[in-house]
């Protein structure tokens, strides 16, 4: 089913957009994949990291406005994410600076950290300036991570061509399994108190 795909050509035409979509959104799992395809020069690191840097940025300003102008409504009826919010505003009365550039790295804190941070007050222009260097670390880490990915895979494996697609799929399952790990002992948690 899979061998008629070209997957270089699929990589090469769509990848950078594909980075942005996911990062976008979430961004860890595209972002070691887009590393992995930078390895294999398929796509290039500093685009990667571009791409990815600008959506993760976007993505956490627009979350920002919304807590902004819609926080006060809105995070109270969040009830799954009342810990989540509660660690966050936490954060930030103590450090705001530490809790806006490292809010995309703590688990959990990805969505709703920006609007929590947003509905506090923070200055906007503190918060575009120092999400913009937390992107920029962030995009870095992970598609650096990918990149040595490959180079180790390909230490094992030699030309990694063939096995492009079980790698990604891989990838994939194990974020996913990671995810769910993280998810299934944070509802353990709640549910034992």
């Amino acid at each position: 089913m899979f061998e008629h795909i070209d997957f270089n050509y699929l990589l090469a035409t769509y990848g950078y957009l594909a980075i942005f979509i996911g990062c976008l959104l979430e961004g860890e799992t595209i972002l070691i994949l887009g590393g992995m395809a930078a390895h294999q020069h398929v796509l290039k690191l500093l685009p990667v990291i571009g791409y990815a840097s600008l959506a993760g940025m976007l993505g956490d300003q627009l979350l920002f406005w919304v807590g902004r102008y819609f926080g006060a409504r809105l995070l109270p009826r969040l009830h799954k994410h009342q810990a989540t919010i509660g660690r966050v505003t936490q954060l930030i009365n103590q450090h705001p600076t530490a809790s806006i550039f490292s809010v995309r790295f703590l688990y959990g804190m990805r969505l709703v950290g920006p609007m929590v941070i947003g509905a506090s007050k923070v200055s906007p222009l503190k918060f575009f300036c120092v999400n913009l260097a937390g992107a920029l670390v962030w995009a870095t880490l992970f598609a650096s991570g990918g990149y040595w990915a490959g180079e180790f895979l390909q230490r094992f494996l030699g030309d990694l061509k063939p096995y492009r697609l079980p790698i990604v799929l891989a990838v994939i399952v194990l974020m996913v399994a990671v995810a769910l790990a993280r998810h299934l002992r944070a509802k353990n948690r709640v549910s034992a108190k």
